[in-house]
């Protein structure tokens, strides 16, 4: 049982965790997606015009007194974050590549509990993932991911163009990162952690200068978008494309809280160098994840959104349900390792070092 006293009547905690994900003062009571123009004005306002959220009403199934906090078992005691500079390895990471399963207005994380509360959302990995999943309905799951053990959820909001729904075609690229320069002290995620990372309510400045923001949307030759270009290239080999990156930096205490981020940090810089750890409060080092998403579009995009707004609404959701066996197999040899693998958990540079998984991406 939680020691800490931080308990929140559940209409408290629906007013503040839609505060916390709109950055505003207000709480809407209704689910709207319609979408703006992209005048110079609506590019930089604060909040999306005719994009509101509801309340959450419902607590999820793995938080039984309904607090919004759902503690870690065991939490991680005694840690303190790590300061070593280890030797320099250009890469520490792995991939794990995961189709989309299925699309629908929930998410668990939000509004647990609550189908259809949500603006629409694509999913990838675990083929169950819907508004009443839990750690226990996902783990050892059906999942479109390479790896048979990735039974995790991944979604993010559904892409547009005009009323057509654009889904990324075959496994997409999740990256799974060292986001420390001490790569060597990163663990996998415990079971049912979970998180939000960017929120549908940002504004384009805020997207921009999101700590996750890594070269925004681009297309053909154009790069750094904070909200979707206007055209692109009519060409066969043209996509839509965005890189995200995850905080990777856990207080070891929760599963998840009410906001479903202040349990995660990004890294900070080590006073006096160029080095990245994670934060006193934030000390456990866990993967970073980088989503890699490529939608089938381009030409005239004066039509394309998202289903939380603009460009600049981008955000995603991670719940992680991996068998511990093999998560903590591909930590150990691609991240800590130092090496870049591909989703069996083989770098072809280095092939001496061998593979994690097998021809079947499960472990021997």
């Amino acid at each position: 049982m939680r020691s800490s006293p931080r308990r929140l009547p559940a209409l408290l905690l629906g007013t503040a965790l839609v505060a916390t994900v709109l950055g505003v003062g207000t709480i809407a009571s209704a689910t709207t997606e319609a979408h703006t123009g992209r005048d110079a004005t609506a590019a930089t306002s604060v909040a999306h015009l005719g994009h509101t959220m509801a309340v959450s009403t419902q607590a999820s199934g793995d938080d039984p007194d309904g607090d919004g906090y759902i503690p870690a078992v065991p939490q991680v005691t005694g840690v303190t974050p790590s300061t070593a500079t280890p030797p320099t390895r250009y890469f520490h990471e792995f991939q794990a590549n995961c189709s989309v399963t299925h699309t629908a207005p929930d998410d668990p994380i939000v509004y647990p509990g609550q189908p259809g509360k949500s603006h629409d959302h694509t999913f990838m990995g675990n083929t169950s993932t819907n508004a009443n999943s839990t750690t226990a309905s996902l783990s050892g799951g059906a999942t479109t991911c390479k790896a048979p053990a990735d039974a995790s959820g991944y979604w993010m909001p559904s892409l547009y163009n005009g009323d057509r729904k654009i889904l990324p075609v075959g496994p997409q690229t999740i990256y799974y990162k060292a986001g420390v320069t001490d790569y060597t002290s990163v663990r996998p995620f415990p079971k049912g952690l979970r998180f939000v990372v960017g929120k549908p309510m940002q504004s384009a400045d805020e997207f921009r200068h999101h700590r996750g923001f890594v070269e925004g949307w681009e297309c053909g030759d154009s790069y750094f978008n904070v909200d979707f270009p206007a055209g692109c290239p009519s060409r066969a080999d043209v996509q839509l494309n965005i890189r995200f990156q995850a905080p990777s930096c856990w207080d070891g205490k929760y599963l998840d809280t009410p906001d479903h981020k202040s349990h995660m940090a990004y890294p900070v810089v080590k006073p006096g160098t160029n080095d990245n750890m994670c934060p006193a409060d934030h000390p456990v080092a866990l993967p970073m994840i980088e989503f890699k998403m490529a939608f089938p579009v381009n030409g005239d995009m004066s039509q394309v959104r998202l289903a939380s707004g603009r460009g600049y609404s981008f955000h995603y959701d991670f719940f992680n349900a991996w068998e511990d066996r093999t998560l903590k197999a591909l930590v150990d040899h691609c991240i800590v390792g130092g090496l870049q693998c591909d989703a069996r958990g083989y770098d072809q540079t280095h092939p001496e070092a061998g593979a994690t998984l097998n021809s079947d991406y499960r472990l021997p």
